[in-house]
């Protein structure tokens, strides 16, 4: 490991990482993100479609988009709040929690289609992923309906509960966690109800250490945090200063940031 890092020299470092950035959430004349200079920067793109952001010109435009940069693109299902940007627990039950996610992510498959794109994943926004992620039950039942549409299309979600059920029934998961976040003692992620500007190198610092498989809470103290995919929020104002000192930090200290979903070589 390069000597600059602020993580303990016992650490060993993964070669690889994959980085994912959640796009395509403008709506209508509203205009939120950089995601022109954002797919150029990351390796999976989540598109949010429709209910909470985004909308059928916008999904249109982010997987033309995506498609050209050669990065992979996938479902970015949210609860039906554009008002509350989908950050707003609501209560539903797992078969209407199953609908919602075919709904939104058939809706992007039909865009998609019109550039030979298949998706690559589905990954939840906001509250809902926070409602799959700690529900072994719900993780389950959207993971089995998602294998109906398409064999073998993973979920991304952060490790806990419903990762641990989605691996225990053989149902395709990739662990993923936000490096833009603080994380509280239990590891689990403390979510801003409106994203600010953050400083790109202590991000990057954080997302070092997820490649290493922690991260540090706000107290300072170091919990594990084994993931195979990054996250840089793409409604953060410095996003793309966040995610290019990401990608510096990260090969400096001789990180790969190579997709996920490639076959390793």
């Amino acid at each position: 490991m390069n000597a600059s890092t602020t993580i303990g020299e016992d650490t060993t470092v993964t070669t690889r990482i994959d980085i994912n950035a959640d796009i395509a959430e403008s709506f209508g004349r509203w205009s939120l993100g950089e995601d022109a200079e954002l797919v150029g920067l990351v390796t999976t793109v989540n598109v949010a479609c429709g209910w909470h952001a985004g909308d059928p010109s916008t999904m249109h435009r982010a997987v033309e988009m995506a498609a050209e940069a050669g990065v992979n693109v996938g479902a970015h299902p949210g609860f039906p709040d554009l008002l509350g940007f989908g950050r707003r627990p609501i209560v539903i039950d797992d078969t209407d929690a199953v609908d919602y996610v075919l709904y939104q992510v058939g809706a992007l498959m039909g865009v998609a289609s019109r550039f030979g794109v298949t998706l690559s994943h589905v990954k939840p926004h906001g509250a809902f992923y926070g409602s799959i992620a700690t529900n072994a039950d719900r993780a389950v039942a959207i993971g089995r309906a998602l294998q109906s549409l398409q064999h073998g299309m993973p979920l991304l979600l952060a490790p806990g509960p419903g990762t641990d059920a989605l691996r225990a029934e053989g149902l395709p998961v990739i662990a993923d966690n936000a490096a833009d976040l603080d994380f509280d003692e239990d590891g689990r992620n403390i979510i801003e109800p409106r994203p600010q500007a953050r400083d790109p190198e202590h991000v990057a610092q954080q997302a070092l250490r997820m490649a290493c498989g922690t991260v540090l809470t706000v107290s300072g103290r170091e919990v594990p945090m084994p993931v195979q995919t990054v996250c840089v929020h793409g409604d953060r104002p410095n996003v793309v200063a966040v995610a290019t000192a990401v990608r510096r930090v990260l090969a400096d200290n001789d990180v790969e940031v190579r997709s996920v979903f490639e076959n390793d070589r």
